[in-house]
């Protein structure tokens, strides 16, 4: 290989240069004068910006960069309120620096530019009119920021010390408050205490109750601190062996609320982050499928059973849902959370197998609630075929939307409606629910 040929990191390289439009992943496209295409963190559309390249050699398609100094300023930057949000800092947040109001329209436009690039849809055959909603209360001016964080996972160094990774890094930015966290995680003081011998320490602060949780990860071999928090706190730990999580003390599970409902989340699983997100969804959710008592339906990927329980409460006695997740705890937390609906199922395994099993062939309604890589061609097709007259398609990844509602479409179904909202302030993260139905038919 000739020197010419060998590869040259291109991190620390500045470049003079215009933003263009926003791209998924909370960074922003411009151009080098010989053409390089940058994704520019830190900057908004229509700056002219000196940006620092972070990642890419001579031969990257792309370089990622941060804006080191902004030379022309938007309208819509405002002075990052987190002392840690900024070029080599805290990877928490990407829209620190715009308005409120912008991050939610920059938001928009990612979610219509997927629409468009991976499904051919425009916002208006998709049913949404473009605008992104914030969750109740969120709506603040400029400078203040919502507390909506109810789980945050710290990393600690190698001293002990508490902080959040930097951005796309294993390196460790410290910090004495997150801004985004709830009070309910500000208030057990994770960042004032010493955590010898811990990789991270998770808190969780249960909106639905006073509970609250940490989950502790050791380092090898590392060995439990003794937890002396600011409040009473349960304590669960992450097993080096099996990296299943094991009670300490306390109670192994949060107790949240939805739609009237008591849930019991366990182990550190899953429930959604922001405290408005549960009801907002699941408002979204059941307007858009309006079910009928007596209909069968079908809740996928199901976690603890938010959705099960919703459609439960509406289907009445002689309605039915089978729930199909994954997770062997949160199958045990969802039959425990639907005990009282006799005609309730919950199925372990993972979607895709399980569905083919159950002999189910025609159902009424389905929601599905995918991982972020989204449900896929084959678990699309399934679904499809059971002729359900509407489908509800909630997403926490705008670009894994695209491609399945495209899927849907190649099966038979067109997006009906289609609403976003901002559920992740402050993050370049989007909720989105489709509802969809069969194409031949005006539901």
């Amino acid at each position: 290989m000739t020197e010419q040929n060998e590869k040259q990191s291109l991190v620390g390289e500045e470049y003079e240069v215009e933003i263009g439009p926003v791209a998924h992943g909370g960074h922003c496209i411009a151009r080098t004068a010989d053409g390089r295409v940058l994704f520019v963190r830190h900057a908004l559309p229509g700056e002219k910006v000196v940006a620092r390249v972070t990642e890419g050699e001579s031969d990257s398609r792309f370089l990622r960069a941060d804006a080191i100094t902004v030379l022309d300023a938007s309208k819509d930057r405002v002075p990052a309120p987190c002392p840690y949000a900024g070029p080599g800092k805290c990877g928490g947040c990407d829209w620190q620096h715009a308005k409120p109001g912008a991050q939610r329209r920059l938001k928009g436009e990612v979610v219509a530019e997927q629409l468009k690039r991976l499904a051919g849809l425009t916002p208006e055959e998709a049913g949404w009119d473009g605008t992104v909603m914030p969750a109740e209360g969120d709506k603040l001016p400029a400078g203040q920021v919502p507390q909506w964080r109810t789980r945050v996972q710290f990393a600690i160094d190698e001293d002990g010390n508490a902080g959040l990774r930097k951005h796309r890094s294993h390196d460790i930015e410290l910090i004495d408050h997150c801004m985004i966290a709830a009070p309910g995680v500000s208030e057990l003081g994770i960042e004032k205490q010493d955590w010898p011998q811990m990789a991270s320490v998770e808190a969780i602060a249960a909106s639905g109750s006073g509970d609250r949780q940490v989950v502790l990860t050791p380092r090898p071999g590392g060995r439990l601190p003794l937890v002396e928090l600011d409040k009473p706190v349960s304590v669960l730990r992450v097993e080096e062996k099996d990296g299943g999580v094991h009670r300490v003390h306390g109670r192994p599970f949060v107790r949240e609320r939805a739609d009237g409902r008591t849930y019991r989340v366990g182990m550190g699983g899953f429930w959604q982050v922001h405290p408005q997100a549960a009801d907002t969804l699941i408002k979204a959710v059941m307007q858009g499928l309006m079910p009928r008592k007596g209909e069968m339906a079908l809740d996928l990927y199901c976690g603890v059973g938010i959705f099960a329980g919703a459609l439960a409460e509406r289907l009445g006695d002689t309605g039915a849902v089978l729930g199909i997740e994954t997770t062997k705890r949160a199958v045990e937390d969802a039959r425990h959370n639907l005990a009282d609906f006799p005609r309730v199922r919950i199925e372990q395994g993972k979607v895709e197998a399980v569905l083919p099993k159950t002999g189910i062939t025609e159902c009424d309604l389905v929601v599905l609630d995918p991982p972020r890589a989204g449900a896929g061609k084959q678990t699309v097709r399934h679904i499809a075929g059971l002729s359900a007259r509407r489908v509800a398609y909630v997403a926490c990844d705008p670009a894994a939307l695209a491609r399945d509602l495209a899927y849907f479409a190649d099966n038979g179904y067109k997006v009906r409606t289609l609403r976003v909202f901002d559920l992740f302030p402050m993050t370049h993260h989007v909720e989105c629910v489709a509802i969809l139905e069969p194409a031949e038919k005006g539901a």
